[in-house]
Formats: C-alpha cells, structure tokens, sequence
C-alpha cells in the first residue's frame, strides 16, 4: 500500500468535479413595526441587477468569518451574531457551478442602514412579504430563515430585546405579530404571557398614555429571567398541531 505522502504527491484534483463554497446571510430585524430583510442588488453576472442575500465565496478562512465579511464588504452591516442556518446545494442552484452554501441567520433589534460596497449595486432594508423573486435560491434560503425565526419567538424571551427596557403587553404583542405575520388576540396573547414563568416581570409603573382600547393606563414589565419559555408561545397555526 502506498504511503500518505505518495498518495498526496500523485493526487490530482481535476479528476473530480469542481465545486466551490459560499455563504448567504439572511438577516432580519423589525423596522416600523414590519420584519424585514437585508438584501443587496447584484452588480455583476449571473442575476447582475436581481436582488439576492448578501454573500459570496469562501476564501482562505473560516465560514463564520466569510460570512462577517461577506456582510460587511456588501452592506456596511457589521458586528451581528450569526448562527448557522442550513446547507444548499442541489444541482443547478448556481449557474456557473456546483456551489455549496453555507446560510447564517441574524436576527436583532436596532440594526444599521445598509450601505452597498463590493460586488453590490445596492443594498437596503426590505418588508419580507416584499422579498420575492430572489436570485439564485435565496427564496428558499430566506423562507428557512423566516421559520427559524418565528420558531425562536415560540421557544426563547428574544421578542424582548426588539421591546426596550420597559414595554406593556401590546407592544410585546405588536413584535410577535410583527415576525410571525398574523394578528394576535389580545386576550389571549396577554394571558399567554403572563402563565410563562420568567417570561416578563412588572415594573410596578403604568404606561404614561391609555391602553389602545381608551381604558386604564396598561402596566409596564421587563424582560425576566427565563433563558428557555415553558410552555412555549406557540403561533396560533401550530397551536392547532398540539391540540
């Protein structure tokens, strides 16, 4: 049998397919009460002038950091947790290749103005129901996206950090309709809140206008310290699943 370095020094990589490996990042945030995504308009062939994720090809680093540059270089949008998403790569995804991507997610309160550079015409905020006809399979790259994020607000306090330091039960209630993109009862959404242990705390303060409804000023609350929501704060379309 042949040794390693024998193997190494006779290997030649054209007898396979060539592939490559990008990275797409899906990032969200709420802008005037709307959850939207950044996308970026491409300049250069193929789908030049179509709107697409931000992202492109892995250099000699890590996936992480491809995917912190990628976002930078593209949109001005920098310092943003990412996590891991999902891998594509079905044939014909990309028209030049094979092409392996690696999708992150961000999804944060308070993110910047996108400012294009790199290899984007444009780059801007926009409403998701809005971001249709993407380039490549960022449709469906951004649909997981959605899905992992709506799942977060079922399964983690992360609605809170988009609230403020004080909030009432409304406006928690406008974020989560805001992300899952369905209008929530505002009973029941309040009672669902309040049975999650650690979920919000009161603050002992009341809001300085009315409630929505022209009643008692509504009370205000913090985030708690729950890491993990038991029960969960399903979407009324899974509560559905569960019954």
């Amino acid at each position: 049998m042949q040794s390693e370095a024998e193997f190494l020094a006779g290997y030649d990589p054209r007898d396979y397919p060539s592939v490559a490996v990008t990275v797409d990042v899906v990032a969200l945030t709420i802008r005037d009460d709307r959850l939207c995504v950044l996308l970026v308009e491409r300049a250069e062939q193929p789908f030049a002038g179509s709107r697409a994720l931000p992202g492109g090809f892995v250099r000699d680093e890590t996936l992480d950091a491809a995917a912190l540059r990628e976002l930078s270089e593209e949109t001005g949008v920098e310092r943003l947790h990412l996590e891991q998403l999902k891998t594509y790569g079905d044939p014909g995804r990309d028209p030049r290749m094979r092409v392996f991507s690696v999708a992150y997610l961000a999804f944060a309160p308070s993110l910047a103005d996108p400012t294009a550079g790199g290899d984007a015409a444009g780059a801007y905020w926009v409403p998701v129901e809005q971001a249709v006809g993407l380039a490549f399979d960022h449709d469906t790259v951004l649909a997981d996206g959605l899905e992992r994020a709506r799942a977060k607000l079922e399964y983690t306090p992360l609605a809170t950090a988009f609230a403020g330091d004080e909030f009432t039960i409304s406006e928690l209630r406008q974020i989560y309709a805001a992300v899952w993109g369905e209008e929530l009862h505002a009973g029941n959404f309040h009672r669902k809140v309040l049975s999650v242990p650690g979920f919000v705390e009161g603050t002992g303060r009341t809001a300085s206008r009315a409630s929505e409804r022209g009643g008692p000023k509504p009370k205000l609350y913090r985030a708690g310290d729950a890491r993990l929501l038991h029960p969960a704060l399903l979407r009324p379309a899974r509560e559905d699943d569960f019954r």
